[in-house]
């Protein structure tokens, strides 16, 4: 859990003050790592548990505080957004039957979220990104009501100094502008902990970076964002853009994100990451401490180092080192960022066996990572699996190339059993949570793969807003079964029972593959348009995307039948008989006001606007589908 006590706004004191403590932190920690005060003779793992609330229509629900309150346990906590909820683990000894024990906490945990979600007629669903989200969820008055969350917000915001912009291919391009840091509350995910102690932390940081493409490669679960088919593992790069502190000038200076997976192999200690982080990047949050660091460790006491966790939990590695103190005893994690929520419990569980079991395999295998691949293979390898999952290319020890698919059954499936058996892994646990991994990885069915041939399959029927409903049902649904991904069925439409939510606001209706004209092209072009595309209205925009009119069938009828005594079709512009600022609808407007709207102003067509930027259109035939849709569906009911 983070440091939630922040104050709002910093003086230039304050941020003196506690940037002195920050410092007083770091000479602290070194004082701890040269008299050996951490704990010793013991390994811990432990994972925390991201998760979307979501209501009936299978859209975010906000309802974090009524759920935190119903269940009433401080295990859980809360996220960014109302719509999210995070679920902290107890630590497990690493040996014997922890991975199974770690399995049934997590569903007695979810299920317990659930029970109180339900209660206020919401559910829970496990998924890197929520594929029913959508930019107008993004906005503050869903972001949790805690004062670090505004706090960090407006840090972030001012030190950027402009919109976040975000640009994203896969697929599909996405390209979009947001004013918040509510993009982050997109992604969720189950993060796991291994502990490791000072000497071997170079030895195991660099090694975690290594393995961590093959294991993302195999865990993908998020290759969907705002509608659009992107990266595998599209978490990767939403999340680089969300919390972008680098204004135009640093990002053309080459300044580094703090979103990183890093630049080199570390080679000294932990504090070489510490140091890195806060001579790189400016403090975002500042809280008041009481506690002098030094004093502390003088004292023979593990001290809290509040500042330097708390500047940490601003730069966001996707390993990153932890400091954290158990009943007075000081330790180190190291904390695996990338795994997404989902698709099952047991197949998170399953993820994690493969991470733990590869730090303990490799570290048996190699003394030193560095010597046997360069660091920016390893940082290539981790964008591939991002970008293509089992499908990447890898490059591996001494060079050589592999498939992932490849790579993790003929080398890394046998070194993670091994490593397991090694660390006192029950054998069951061992043959149940690689097996499951090799199973996926054999059929090549990760949940982003699944999610996507399930959209394929659906292509062609209904609104792609109705094939996303489908798809998160039919996710949910299979996920209550506990059965892991690579058993699963491809979605099918009809999987969403409550039909009815699919037809609620102009979005899940409105086409946004659209034809427009200028107001200077020639009226002869519209008309070709419509004749090529079989559209009856095509929406005029000036060069900024920005609707200045609409141009129908009705109009081009009406220009025929003046026929000869004027210019020729041909020669006539576009806003010569365009109907100049046409009645508009935004997204959000529901189905029955738009409907309303057509029948007083004796139109056939409304155009979509957002933020004065044209997205899509709405016409009297798309509603006309829409009730033979549902008249289908009242006849199937009865």
């Amino acid at each position: 859990m983070g440091q939630h006590e922040v104050d709002n706004q910093m003086s230039e004191g304050q941020l003196r003050e506690f940037t002195k403590l920050l410092l007083k932190d770091v000479r602290a920690l070194e004082r701890m790592l040269e008299e050996d005060r951490f704990e010793r003779g013991v390994r811990r793992i432990g994972a925390e548990q991201e998760m979307f609330l979501v209501d009936r229509a299978l859209r975010p629900a906000p309802l974090a505080g009524e759920v935190l309150e119903k269940i009433g346990d401080p295990a859980f906590t809360t996220e960014l957004a109302r719509f999210n909820l995070e679920a902290n683990l107890e630590p497990q000894v690493y040996g014997g039957k922890c991975l199974s024990q770690l399995e049934d906490e997590l569903v007695r945990r979810v299920d317990q979220a659930r029970v109180a979600a339900q209660s206020v007629d919401g559910d829970i669903l496990l998924t890197g990104i929520l594929p029913t989200l959508q930019l107008s969820d993004l906005g503050l008055d869903n972001m949790t009501p805690n004062p670090r969350y505004f706090a960090l917000n407006r840090a972030i915001c001012d030190m950027r100094g402009g919109a976040f912009e975000l640009l994203i291919k896969g697929v599909d391009e996405l390209h979009a502008t947001h004013d918040n840091v509510m993009l982050e509350s997109c992604n969720t995910s189950f993060q796991i902990h291994f502990q490791v102690v000072p000497e071997e932390f170079v030895r195991l940081y660099n090694l975690a970076q290594a393995v961590t493409a093959p294991v993302l490669a195999a865990a993908v679960n998020s290759p969907l964002l705002l509608g659009r088919r992107l990266w595998n593992e599209t978490r990767v790069a939403l999340f680089r853009h969300s919390v972008e502190t680098r204004s135009r000038t640093h990002q053309a200076r080459g300044s580094r994100s703090r979103v990183r997976f890093g630049d080199r192999w570390i080679e000294k200690s932990v504090l070489e990451i510490f140091r890195e982080d806060i001579a790189r990047f400016r403090i975002l949050l500042a809280t008041g401490i009481e506690e002098d660091s030094l004093a502390e460790v003088e004292q023979g006491r593990a001290p809290l180092l509040t500042a330097l966790r708390l500047h940490n939990g601003t730069i966001y590695r996707w390993n990153r080192p932890c400091y954290g103190v158990q009943d007075g005893v000081a330790h180190l994690r190291i904390e695996n960022r990338v795994l997404p929520a989902g698709p099952t419990i047991v197949d998170e569980v399953a993820n994690a066996a493969f991470y733990f079991g590869l730090m303990s395999g490799l570290a048996e295998e190699h003394a030193d990572i560095s010597e046997v691949m360069d660091f920016d293979d390893a940082k290539s390898n981790f964008f591939a699996a991002a970008r293509h999952g089992l499908q990447a290319q890898f490059t591996w020890e001494g060079g050589k190339t592999w498939t992932a698919c490849e790579l993790i059954r003929d080398r890394l499936l046998p070194i993670a059993r091994e490593g397991l058996k090694v660390a006192g892994i029950d054998s069951a646990d061992i043959d149940r949570y690689l097996g499951i991994l090799g199973d996926r990885v054999a059929n090549q069915q990760t949940g982003a793969r699944w999610a996507l041939q399930s959209l394929a399959q659906m292509d062609g029927v209904g609104h792609s807003e109705e094939r996303i409903r489908n798809l998160t049902s039919a996710m949910l649904r299979r996920q209550k079964s506990g059965q892991p991904v690579h058993t699963w069925d491809l979605a099918t439409p009809g999987e969403c029972p409550e039909w009815r939510f699919g037809y609620q606001s102009v979005r899940q209706v409105m086409t946004t593959d659209l034809f427009t004209v200028r107001p200077k092209d020639l009226i002869d072009l519209a008309a070709s348009v419509m004749d090529w595309e079989h559209v009856r209205h095509v929406p005029v925009e000036d060069d900024q995307g920005r609707l200045v009119g609409l141009v129908s069938h009705r109009a081009l009828l009406r220009l025929v039948a003046r026929g000869q005594g004027g210019a020729p079709p041909t020669e006539v512009a576009v806003e010569d008989i365009m109907r100049p600022n046409p009645v508009t609808v935004t997204p959000q407007t529901s189905t029955l006001d738009a409907i309303a709207l057509m029948r007083r102003h004796r139109v056939g067509c409304l155009p979509v606007v957002s933020d004065d930027q044209l997205v899509g259109i709405v016409t009297e035939r798309d509603f006309i589908n829409v009730a033979a849709q549902l008249l289908e569906e009242k006849l199937k009911e009865a």
